[in-house]
């Protein structure tokens, strides 16, 4: 087995081909944030990526992307945004993760989204988490009897949307923007995702240029089946709703949907992610992974759970426990509050309180 770790953009045509065949032979791997040109384009960002070419004698066997951060850390692609991780390789190979590792330059790689099957990293999962999903492969109007009948909301959107026309005009919803706006729009969901960051407690992603950076170059980004996706709901000239994501292998990850707070009273989230399952299974969409985390509007519109899982693979080596001094009590607190409903009840409103008073925070609304 050998491990060649290479620049993102220093992959051939040919090694990219095998990357996207392996990719169509697993399901798991099903997901854009495993595709080759999202490494590509996050590399151009984020100059510490990189991609261990793994063969077996002379075939390629698998792909392992990465971040190889200071001290020998090793971690996710995009890390805090991908919310798929893990290796693309063929199933009838076999190794060892922590010579991986090692033959990477690494002292330990860190991960809190690993997608399922991965069993060269079973020994090094710690915990699993219910990634809530959108089956769409029986078609639009299956999925959606089964999430009306279980949930009132849901039933009653057909009335907001209705009252959304009466109010502001006929209501119309672009599944991927592509015209000369898109970028002006982008901007704008973006501020309001900013808002809502901000009003809530958390971190505002968006204060980083250089994710900022990232989402404008990905929706610019079509290669292949790949590509950056933004969709859009109007309500006659008005934008009520948007969604930042991507799109390959027939699965769309939502990642940054957001509303005009203005609009809250129309339920704008639920109403957008209802148009956009709508079209996306016309268009040829079989799944919408709506990312691990316990949400309400989670609960009401999926089909079932995938699973992810955290872990870490690492050497023995001082650099490695150094890493996991400054990541694990952070991460263990977070998961203990992930588990435990109350804990994350009360959390959340400890944090949007915080929001509330944070010197110049914008009103947002939370998707």
């Amino acid at each position: 087995m050998r491990f060649d770790v290479v620049h993102p953009a220093e992959l051939t045509a040919g090694e990219i081909g095998r990357w996207r065949a392996l990719q169509r032979l697993t399901p798991t791997l099903h997901t854009p944030f495993l595709s080759p040109e999202f490494t590509r384009t996050v590399a151009r960002f984020r100059p510490r990526t990189r991609v261990s070419v793994i063969h077996e004698r002379d075939d390629i066997v698998g792909f392992f992307p990465f971040e190889h951060a200071p001290l020998g850390r090793g971690l996710p692609v995009a890390p805090g945004l991908s919310d798929a991780q893990g290796l693309v390789h063929a199933d009838d190979v076999a190794w060892d993760a922590r010579a991986m590792v090692r033959a990477c330059g690494l002292s330990v790689w860190e991960f809190d989204h690993l997608v399922a099957d991965q069993r060269v990293f079973d020994e090094h999962v710690t915990t699993a988490a219910a990634s809530p999903v959108i089956d769409l492969r029986d078609g639009f109007d299956s999925w959606y009897r089964t999430i009306r009948a279980r949930s009132s909301r849901v039933r009653d959107l057909p009335r907001r949307w209705r009252r959304l026309e009466r109010e502001h005009g006929p209501v119309r919803f672009v599944l991927e923007a592509t015209d000369d706006t898109a970028a002006g729009a982008l901007d704008t969901v973006l501020e309001w995702k900013s808002a809502q960051y901000q009003r809530t407690g958390r971190s505002d992603r968006f204060a980083q240029p250089w994710i900022r950076g990232l989402v404008h170059q990905l929706l610019d980004e079509h290669a292949g089946g790949f590509r950056g996706c933004l969709s859009l709901l109007y309500a006659g000239d008005e934008l009520v709703a948007g969604h930042f994501g991507l799109r390959d292998h027939g699965v769309v990850p939502t990642w940054f949907p957001a509303y005009a707070p203005s609009m809250g009273r129309y339920s704008p989230g639920l109403l957008l992610h209802l148009a956009m399952a709508h079209a996306a299974a016309a268009d040829g969409v079989q799944l919408i992974d709506m990312g691990r985390g316990a949400k309400t509007y989670k609960e009401e519109l999926k089909s079932g759970d995938t699973t992810v899982a955290e872990g870490r693979v690492a050497r023995l080596v001082p650099t490695a426990a150094l890493a996991w001094a400054r990541t694990a009590p952070v991460r263990s607190a977070r998961r203990a509050v992930d588990r435990n409903p109350r804990l994350y009840d009360v959390a959340d409103r400890v944090l949007r309180a915080r929001g509330r008073w944070r010197p110049g925070t914008a009103n947002g609304v939370s998707a």
